[in-house]
């Protein structure tokens, strides 16, 4: 079997909302200058000029790896940047060779990519490797778990993280928390909105939003907060002292991905628990992480660090450390695949982001969703990558 064609659709569909979609967004890096603190969501989705107000208009990108024998393989999605580089790039290093052969074409890849191992390429490679696991998965006609040597349990946990919601109307952040709580979720993320140049007043407004949450859930209930890379050392240091009382089970990306430093000041100051990785790359990259015992719980993204193939081998590495590697949300259609692969003991989570699974999951027919706070094992094969045609009003062949 031979890889016969590499082919990338861009589809267009409307998500439809009742309501106002993206509520209020997360602090951001760029938050130290004012003109930008004010900015609303970064929308990668513009309002439809037909039916409600509210609903979104969605393109996205999806990559169809197609062998000689038919056997296809998918994955997406992502924008118009990293079809580019696939396109124009990668696809000239896996065209007409094994598509089982998936780390002989990681390596070529990733060693071909010599001024690209971060960043938008690594995200390519991504998205071959991954589209290469739900080829395999459909070769073989079984779910890609049983591959990777699962399942280590019936189902995983999922937290309710909570981007996108309003944070600044405390009455609403408890309505919500009620909500998912009720939901079975036992553990949610919910997202700081100010940062160190925000001053005391945001300083209130976050110490405000952890005291809410525990005030609302209770003792017994898993609370984690994102920083989203938006803060620094001082800051964090201040941060955490007001609010360890309320027992947060992590606090996420606290610095740069890059400041190693930053994260190891910030976890020996603290007894909470630092989370990070997300805007990180391979396991070289998060290695650098846990030589320097700067993370507790890592977090690279399955659809951005290297692939499925990438954070396997970054997760096995953690536990030789004895750490935690739950995978950014970003993934959940792989991130199951993943966390029923793993010891519940270093992967005891699986984040489930809201309001995003809706949009990265509207056009597929199988979409990854909770029952009751936990996510159950699929039984599809691959990774459960099926296109849905009623949701795809146009498409364009890229």
């Amino acid at each position: 079997m031979k890889i016969e064609k590499i082919q990338i659709k861009q589809f267009f569909g409307t998500l439809k909302s009742k309501e106002i979609f993206w509520e209020e967004r997360l602090v951001q890096p760029i938050d130290i200058y004012e003109e930008y603190r004010s900015q609303p969501f970064r929308q990668t989705q513009e309002k439809t000029s037909q039916g409600s107000k509210n609903d979104l208009s969605i393109n996205a990108f999806f990559l169809f790896i197609i062998t000689d024998e038919g056997v296809t393989g998918i994955s997406g999605p992502f924008d118009e940047s990293i079809a580019y580089i696939i396109k124009n790039e990668l696809s000239q290093h896996i065209l007409n060779q094994d598509p089982l052969a998936i780390e002989y074409l990681w390596d070529v890849m990733h060693r071909r990519s010599v001024h690209g191992r971060h960043g938008n390429n690594m995200i390519a490679i991504s998205a071959v490797d991954n589209a290469l696991w739900d080829l395999k998965g459909n070769y073989y006609q079984t779910p890609v778990y049983k591959i990777l040597g699962g399942p280590t349990r019936k189902s995983v946990p999922a937290y309710a993280s909570m981007l996108g919601f309003n944070v600044e109307d405390m009455g609403l952040v408890k309505e919500r928390a009620k909500e998912f709580k009720s939901q079975g979720y036992t553990a949610q993320k919910w997202f700081f909105r100010h940062g160190p140049m925000s001053g005391h007043d945001g300083l209130k407004k976050n110490i405000q939003l952890v005291q809410t949450l525990r005030l609302e859930l209770g003792e017994d209930y898993d609370i984690m907060l994102d920083c989203w890379q938006s803060m620094d050392v001082n800051y964090l240091i201040k941060l955490t002292k007001y609010i360890e009382e309320f027992n947060p089970r992590w606090l996420e990306e606290v610095a740069m991905p890059d400041r190693i430093d930053s994260y190891k000041k910030i976890k020996n100051s603290t007894l909470i628990p630092i989370s990070g990785g997300e805007h990180h790359y391979t396991r070289w990259g998060l290695n650098e992480f846990i030589k320097a015992e700067a993370l507790d719980i890592l977090q690279p993204d399955i659809y951005w660090a290297g692939g499925l193939s990438e954070v396997i081998k970054i997760a096995n590495i953690a536990t030789t450390a004895d750490l935690i590697t739950i995978p950014h949300g970003h993934s959940t259609n792989a991130g199951i695949h993943f966390s029923l692969s793993q010891s519940p003991i270093h992967t005891p989570y699986q984040e489930y982001l809201i309001k995003w699974n809706l949009v990265h999951q509207h056009f597929l027919k199988t979409p990854v969703l909770p029952t009751n706070g936990t996510i159950k094992i699929p039984s599809h094969n691959g990774l459960g990558m099926i296109i849905d045609e009623n949701k795809v009003e146009k498409v364009r062949i890229f």
